[in-house]
């Protein structure tokens, strides 16, 4: 071809791109024109769906359905409000090595008291309109362009299928504030980073999730808004209560939890005879203690610090960033931390949920496979508590049989969602693309290239509803 041909290719090419201008099609090929309404039906299901589970929910937690002869109120009833007895007096639970929890935990413990019914019927109400704000900001997320209410489904699903125990544990909370901070520190950094540093102090894991923001400003304003608030509220709490982080020392000398990853192996050598520990209640979980259980815990803990390592080397060789990137890079690192934690109690899995959510409420997500397995371990986790825990608590062969089965789903959506999370972000060749005005008369007139990265910028913008235009 020579050259003259080779200019009309490229007129043509221009003809094309102004066409699709006309339509309102960038030349990257993102979608510009203004985002269609969601149909009505759609909302109407989610919400139908929504409140279908929830009365489900409801009356598991009431005992009208009864899915176990174990009554999973009595963490609320007995532990969280002898907690709340305690905070009343101005110190945290020293003498208690069941407060495991940092110290903004104790502003969820005591937010029931504010109500005036009794703390068990409060800690219920709140739960559940935690419940309904998240699912709330779900449908929300899934109205803006190039976004999916498949999420807002997910959550939907997930939550009724802990059972009564979503309930009954304060982590559906927790779970709200990470939501609410990764749904808005992409178009608001600093807000973001604010809820992700306080749901830090609650329960550590959500700062986790800023491990995918995108590099520059936005890591430079979300980080720091949420070390800002982090360290603010826990001076405060600190000076104003005794005890404030006692946590870590009974953090440091916890053992292998019963339902955790390192506990397989105990199980299976206990079932064959081969392990004459005991298990008992330790440090407010039921806990594995004899041989073999020191090792185990230092392999755990090996395994937690190699996990993270990679997820920074993830980040320092990420090269291309998408809109999903930040909640899958959340979801990766949540899912390491479950699995090579010592401890996997059941309400851990409401996070995993929670978080899941946020990843389809992008429809480029990469993570729609592991919301499948996370979707199955949730089912196998209410199968082996409530139902069944009295024989994973004997190392009897059912209950050994299904709570591998979670395990290992667990572990399998960690590591495919850290390989399509790597996937995702591999460098991409870079593309030259023409961008011309829309709705060109006559003879297109020469193009100009794009700048490297401004489909990153633009990827980034168009996903979180930011004003069309940009500004380089």
């Amino acid at each position: 071809m020579d050259l003259r041909d080779a200019h009309q290719v490229e007129r043509g090419s221009a003809v094309e791109l102004a066409r699709a201008g006309s339509t309102g099609i960038s030349a990257g090929g993102t979608d510009r024109t203004p985002a269609p309404s969601p149909a009505p039906g759609a909302l109407w299901g989610l919400a139908g769906g929504w409140v279908a589970t929830r009365v489900l929910v409801v009356l598991m937690v009431l005992g009208v359905v009864r899915i176990s002869g174990a009554d999973v109120t009595a963490d609320v009833s007995v532990i969280y409000h002898g907690w709340y007895q305690v905070l009343q007096t101005g110190t945290f639970p020293l003498d208690d090595v069941t407060w495991q929890y940092p110290p903004g935990a104790a502003l969820v413990i005591l937010l029931p008291g504010l109500l005036p019914w009794s703390y068990l019927v409060s800690f219920w109400v709140v739960c559940g309109l935690v419940d309904a704000l998240t699912m709330g900001l779900l449908m929300r997320a899934g109205t803006r362009r190039g976004r999916s209410f498949t999420g807002a489904w997910v959550w939907v699903a997930g939550v009724p299928l802990l059972g009564p125990t979503v309930y009954c544990r304060y982590d559906i909370m927790v779970t709200a504030l990470a939501v609410a901070g990764l749904l808005v520190v992409l178009r608001r950094p600093a807000l973001g980073g604010v809820l992700l540093g306080i749901g830090g102090l609650v329960k550590v894991w959500p700062v986790l999730a800023l491990i995918g923001t995108p590099k520059g400003r936005r890591t430079r304003r979300s980080w720091t808004a949420a070390a800002a608030s982090f360290s603010a509220l826990g001076f405060l709490l600190a000076a104003g209560m005794n005890g404030a982080f006692e946590f870590l020392k009974f953090q440091r000398d916890r053992g292998i939890e019963v339902e955790s990853l390192g506990a397989l192996p105990l199980h299976f050598a206990r079932l064959a005879g081969g392990w004459h520990g005991e298990v008992k209640m330790n440090y407010g979980s039921v806990e594995m203690l004899g041989p073999w259980v020191t090792v185990i815990s230092k392999v755990m803990v090996a395994l937690s610090v190699i996990g993270f390592a990679w997820l920074l080397f993830w980040r320092l060789r990420a090269k291309r960033w998408q809109t999903a990137t930040t909640f899958d890079a959340a979801l990766a690192a949540l899912l390491v931390f479950t699995v090579t934690s010592r401890v996997i109690s059941p309400q851990y899995l409401v996070w995993v949920v929670g978080v899941t959510a946020v990843c389809l409420t992008v429809r480029g997500t990469s993570q729609r496979p592991v919301a499948l397995l996370v979707l199955a371990a949730t089912l196998f986790t209410t199968l082996e508590f409530p139902v069944l825990f009295g024989q994973v608590l004997n190392s009897q062969l059912w209950g050994v049989v299904v709570l591998t089965v979670r395990n290992l789903l667990l572990l399998a959506a960690a590591v495919l969602s850290c390989v399509r999370l790597w996937r995702s972000t591999r460098a991409v060749e870079p593309v030259r693309t023409l961008v011309l005005p829309p709705a060109l008369e006559g003879p297109a007139p020469a193009g100009y290239p794009v700048r490297p990265g401004i489909a990153y910028e633009q990827n980034l913008l168009d996903g979180i509803d930011t004003p069309k235009s940009v500004h380089q």
